[in-house]
């Protein structure tokens, strides 16, 4: 309690009339995060729950943190094979050398991201908002880990202000933000997001991991099939995610950990994850069938970026369909685009970015014709 208590006792600072009544929104944005508020509404609520959401983002962010350790493990041991050095290297150095890799992504993602949700929230005067709260952990599971970090700055800076603040802040964007980081990142810096160069961590980090030369270069399974040639990847590696890729993407098991987590305490919808994968299994099944692509449709779906935005992205509350059968078309929907993209424009082969940004911009119109289907059985009913 002693915490609980201190926190009372500096409150009258940010109270109005305080010396620190300017920066009542920082207050409120610790607090809140480390309690759940006590106050109730007035009016309009009749039923009051202690997972705010905060709650729901910390849950969130638990659930990601498989895919994230398991990044870090993949970033380490891709650079061990492709030095030639995997025999000499060990679990605990390649993690560590993951961990060092990406520790200043992820930083940089949270300080930048969450330094304007600070400051937008004092230039108005309004509470500080906590969506960034994921956001700023899925932006660097995203992208390649050999980002450049005054790309990833400006990509989060133009994420946090033009796909949310503009908007109305959390709950009002349109579209993910995280996606929309990265897809700020793919249209505008092409050549660091997209090739077979940037996948492959290349520099030693205070003695882990191996230096490799300038031109080293490494696919991943969606870029060599875009390139017209084999993959080289085991389905098992597909599975496992020890293939190259972005940080939190390769691991199914590591992404199904997080599924289990998100849809065991109800944060996601199972209707849309569902539907995702249905999607993709159709056109994938489609494709395979008239020799249009050259691997197993259940390839598709465990490669690139499919589960991780089945799981973590088309799930999102905000910008995903809202009403139940809407997220069946929603998902479904997400999913067949997906491998679509994928399959019949070589200029992109990873797909699931642009479905789900297509998804986020339907989804209010599927809600409507959900809505208005309703509405139109109700009316012929009342006849």
């Amino acid at each position: 309690m002693s915490l609980r208590n201190y926190l009372d006792k500096i409150r009258p600072n940010f109270e109005e009339g305080g010396k620190l009544h300017a920066f009542k929104s920082v207050y409120d944005g610790f607090e809140t995060f480390l309690y759940v508020p006590n106050e109730t509404s007035k009016s309009g609520v009749s039923i009051h729950d202690a997972i705010d959401s905060k709650r729901i983002m910390s849950l969130v962010v638990l659930s990601l943190v498989p895919a994230m350790l398991f990044g870090m493990y993949n970033i380490g041991y891709q650079n061990a094979v492709a030095a030639g050095k995997l025999a000499d290297a060990t679990c605990m150095g390649m993690f560590l050398y993951g961990l060092l890799a990406l520790l200043p992504n992820i930083l940089v993602s949270y300080i930048v991201g969450l330094g304007i949700e600070f400051a937008w929230a004092q230039w108005k005067g309004e509470e500080i908002q906590e969506g960034f709260l994921v956001s700023g952990i899925l932006i660097p599971l995203i992208i390649p880990v050999t980002t450049p970090l005054w790309t990833l700055v400006l990509a989060v800076a133009f994420a946090v202000i033009f796909t949310k603040e503009i908007f109305g802040g959390t709950g009002m964007n349109i579209f993910n933000v995280a996606l929309a980081a990265r897809a700020f990142l793919f249209f505008s810096y092409p050549s660091k997001m997209t090739g077979d160069s940037i996948w492959v961590a290349k520099d030693s980090i205070f003695g882990f991991g191996y230096t490799l030369p300038d031109g080293f270069t490494m696919a991943t399974p969606l870029g060599e099939i875009a390139q017209g040639t084999a993959v080289q990847a085991s389905f098992n590696d597909m599975i496992v995610g020890l293939i190259p890729g972005s940080v939190g993407e390769t691991s199914v098991i590591a992404i199904a950990i997080g599924a289990v987590i998100l849809l065991w305490t109800n944060i996601a919808s199972w209707k849309t994850m569902l539907s995702v994968f249905l999607g993709g299994t159709l056109m994938g099944l489609l494709f395979q069938s008239t020799g249009a692509t050259p691997i197993h449709w259940y390839e598709h779906l465990v490669l690139g970026g499919f589960c991780f935005g089945a799981v973590f992205m088309a799930t999102d509350p905000v910008t995903s369909a809202r009403t139940e059968t809407g997220k069946w078309v929603y998902g479904f929907f997400i999913g067949a685009m997906a491998v679509i993209i994928r399959v019949l424009n070589p200029g992109y082969p990873e797909g699931m970015m642009l479905a789900i940004l297509f998804g986020n911009m339907f989804a209010p119109l599927i809600d409507y014709c959900v809505v208005q289907s309703n509405i139109s059985k109700r009316a012929k009913r009342a006849k």
